[in-house]
C-alpha cells in the first residue's frame, strides 16, 4: 500500500489518526490480495456497509464476510491501495479516499485483467478505541469496453 505522502505535521494527534487509518487500509488491502473473507470481515464494524456497484448494499460484518467469500470464490486480487486523502471529522468519526490499480484474475477462466478503482471509507472509532470500516464504497476508473 502507498501511504499518503503528505503526512498530517505538526499534530500528533491528526498524525495518529492518519496512521491508525492506514493500518486499517492496509489490512484490507492484505485479506483482499489474500482472499481471506475472515480477515476482511474483521477490519469492518459490526454494523459495516459494503456498497459494490450494480449490487444492493451489504450490512454487517457476517453478510460482508460471506459477501466477501462469494466474490473470492470468482475472482483473485492482485492490487495495491494508495491513500489519496484521510480526514477525521469528528472525534470517532473519518473517512479515507483512495485509489487502487493492479488486476484481478478471473478464476473459473483463469484470465488475469486490469483493475483500477477510486475507494471511500468511513471510519468510525468504537469503543474498544480501534478504527474500524464503517462504510466502503467504489467505482471503477478503467475505460468502459469498447
Amino acid at each position: 500500500m502507498k501511504k499518503l505522502t503528505r503526512s498530517a505535521t505538526g499534530n500528533t494527534d491528526a498524525a495518529s489518526v492518519q496512521s491508525n487509518i492506514e493500518d486499517v487500509l492496509l489490512a484490507y488491502e492484505t485479506a483482499l490480495n489474500a482472499s481471506d473473507p475472515d480477515k476482511v470481515q474483521s477490519v469492518f464494524a459490526p454494523s459495516g456497509v459494503f456498497m459494490a456497484p450494480n449490487n444492493p448494499s451489504t450490512v454487517g460484518a457476517e453478510a460482508i464476510r460471506k459477501a466477501y467469500d462469494g466474490i473470492f470464490r470468482t475472482i483473485t486480487f492482485d492490487t495495491e491501495l494508495t491513500v489519496e486523502e484521510v480526514v477525521q471529522v469528528a472525534p470517532d468519526w473519518a473517512f479515507a479516499r483512495t485509489s487502487s490499480n493492479g488486476h484481478v484474475t478471473v478464476n473459473a477462466i483463469k484470465q488475469r485483467v486490469p483493475d483500477a478503482n477510486h475507494e471511500l471509507f468511513i471510519l468510525h472509532k468504537g469503543q474498544d478505541n480501534a478504527w474500524k470500516i464503517a462504510r466502503y464504497s467504489f467505482a471503477t476508473t478503467n475505460p468502459p469496453p469498447q
